[in-house]
């Protein structure tokens, strides 16, 4: 039997019997292969900081979009105030915990765009999220913006991802 055949036959099942769950369960033995990352760089400058100029992904058939992750407990709370550097490393802790709760990891994120209160704070702390980022395969695309407040007082740091398999 071909696989569009026996997809086929999987739908009309999942359809009389009325659950997609089933329908489900069945294409993701049928996904195709893993998302291809190519970098995209006219210039190599920022290979130098740890991103690439873009992240052209082929095949991908899974993209997590996450929201802003911060310096926060598991509550909310925000945590290391005024230190940005350890609010750096919370935050992509607190990026890893979403990313594995949907079966991704660092080396998945094509895009990660970085906000901070305090630019020349930030880059003091930045080569340790360069190199965690290395460490995983990750080289994403981003972009850096200084702004006046985030959300919670007291933070200074927010990380905004986009994950591709």
């Amino acid at each position: 039997m071909r696989s569009a055949d026996f997809v086929m036959l999987a739908l009309q099942l999942a359809t009389m019997v009325g659950c997609a769950v089933l329908f489900g369960q069945i294409m993701r033995h049928f996904r195709q292969p893993a998302a291809v990352v190519t970098p995209v760089n006219p210039w190599s400058w920022s290979e130098g900081f740890g991103y690439e100029q873009a992240n052209l992904v082929e095949g991908a058939t899974r993209t997590l979009y996450c929201a802003g992750q911060t310096s926060v407990d598991a509550d909310g709370n925000p945590v290391h105030v005024a230190d940005v550097t350890a609010q750096l490393e919370m935050a992509l802790d607190n990026l890893e915990a979403v990313l594995a709760k949907a079966s991704m990891s660092l080396g998945d994120v094509v895009r990660l765009n970085y906000f901070t209160t305090d630019l020349e704070a930030f880059f003091a702390g930045y080569e340790r999220i360069v190199a965690r980022l290395r460490a995983a395969g990750a080289r994403p695309a981003g972009t850096l913006v200084q702004v006046t407040r985030l959300a919670l007082p007291g933070l200074m740091v927010e990380l905004e991802a986009t994950a591709s398999q």
